[in-house]
């Protein structure tokens, strides 16, 4: 028998000690839906040593290459108790890594692309880090939309009534530990936010997925809905997830902070090269950060949406931003991604946004001056606009294809293509409201 890391001795005693009766085992197809099968305590150390097997045929986009047997290897470092779950007879969750029964990473493992991205950006002497602000809606029930409340940003009164929703969320990410910096009401009626504080690339896709489960889940024990759609309402703001970004030496130094840049951004060469790579690859990038039609009904539904392809400091309409808060100190020097939504596949969007970063380091790209005004902006290129367009720029890309590889990369097309036909096929109520009685 192999001897055990210090981390499976870790989890293997907890197991035991804590009385878990079941082990969940996640991963994420490659649209980003969160996959789960159970196992009980005493398959753990098999799975340990040699992994579980599953049928990919049953998993979307892997079905799409010729391996259908995949074996998924827990990741000790990952485990957890999920605190939704009753505390007699426990259950726990680790992220899995998908590989092909000959022990070779699995070409449709968005996580596994990630972690390749991120290898990279080692190579480089690059950490990734990423902070995001995460939108989403609370509903009476999936089939009745209808919002608990009618308040806006910051409210704290009778109108958030979802107040204890949101502290018992963050109570539980933080049992899992989620480092949660702030939450609060959003713009929309009963839309709220969770914010996350600063990870590692990889951590914080694990987190995002994570994060999701649980305000389901505990929005679900409350008695109501929780949404991460879009734009669930015609007449409310759209749900986004802002990416802060930024990266650090192995010392943990901020390498895009420079006291001394003269614009007064603070930024270094290497973080504007970061961002001009972004900028550059951002109609590629889209289908993965905003990948479904609904995506694009959030991105122009409002004129100070982030449709512009460039940066600022307090432009709203375009899809970089340089935040401005603590001027003259490290955490100011970092780029604000705002155009994913939470609806995308975390691992593949980070992969994406990321990679393209890294192309604009290596290529040594110059930065356009910001769009700080509206005159600015309005001579900027705009992302797309609907989920064709974006098909369309995703199909033609180098990088995209490079950073995804082609059975993911084919994958998408294909899903995507059949999305969009239905999508400007089917009659919507919008047509039947405007059209049926008049023509």
């Amino acid at each position: 028998m192999r001897q055990y890391t210090a981390q499976e001795d870790y989890v293997l005693n907890t197991v035991n000690n804590r009385d878990v009766h079941f082990l969940r085992f996640w991963f994420a197809d490659v649209l980003g839906n969160l996959k789960s099968f159970a196992i009980v305590p005493n398959e753990l150390e098999r799975a340990f040593d040699i992994g579980m097997p599953i049928d990919g045929n049953c998993i979307a986009g892997f079905e799409s290459t010729q391996e259908c047997d995949v074996i998924a290897w827990p990741e000790a470092s990952s485990f957890q108790i999920l605190p939704w779950r009753p505390n007699e007879n426990c259950v726990a969750r680790m992220f899995c890594n998908i590989k092909t029964p000959d022990g070779e990473s699995y070409v449709s493992d968005t996580r596994h692309i990630l972690k390749e991205v991120l290898r990279k950006a080692s190579k480089m002497g690059f950490i990734v880090n990423v902070k995001p602000e995460i939108e989403y809606y609370y509903f009476e029930s999936k089939d009745n939309p209808t919002p608990l409340d009618s308040g806006s940003t910051f409210d704290l009164t009778s109108l958030d009534s979802a107040t204890d929703l949101r502290r018992d969320t963050v109570l539980t990410l933080e049992s899992v530990g989620i480092p949660v910096q702030k939450s609060q009401h959003e713009a929309g009626a009963s839309q709220h936010q969770i914010d996350l504080r600063t990870q590692d690339a990889l951590s914080m896709a694990d987190s995002i997925v994570t994060y999701k489960m649980a305000v389901k889940e505990i929005a679900l024990k409350h008695g109501v809905f929780a949404s991460f759609m879009p734009k669930p309402l015609n007449d409310q703001p759209g749900s986004s997830m802002h990416l802060h970004i930024h990266l650090s030496n192995e010392e943990g130094e901020n390498i895009f902070f420079n006291e001394n840049d003269p614009a007064g951004y603070y930024l270094t060469d290497t973080a504007k090269q970061f961002m001009a790579g972004i900028l550059k690859y951002a109609n590629e990038t889209c289908l993965v950060t905003n990948q479904y039609q609904n995506s694009y009904k959030r991105l122009i539904s409002a004129s100070c949406l982030p449709t512009k392809i460039g940066w600022s400091r307090d432009n709203k309409e375009t899809m970089l931003r340089v935040p401005g808060h603590r001027p003259n100190t490290e955490d100011c020097a970092r780029v604000e991604v705002r155009n994913p939504d939470a609806a995308c596949n975390p691992y593949l969007a980070l992969a994406a946004i990321i990679n393209a970063g890294l192309a604009g380091i290596e290529e040594g790209l110059e930065l356009e001056a910001p769009s700080e005004g509206k005159e600015q902006s309005n001579e900027l290129a705009e992302l797309p606009i609907e989920l064709g367009k974006s098909i369309e720029l995703f199909e033609t890309s180098d990088l995209m294809r490079q950073t995804l590889g082609d059975a993911v990369f084919d994958y998408l097309i294909k899903v995507k293509k059949a999305e969009w036909h239905r999508a400007i096929s089917e009659v919507d109520p919008y047509e039947l409201k405007n059209y049926l009685a008049v023509l």
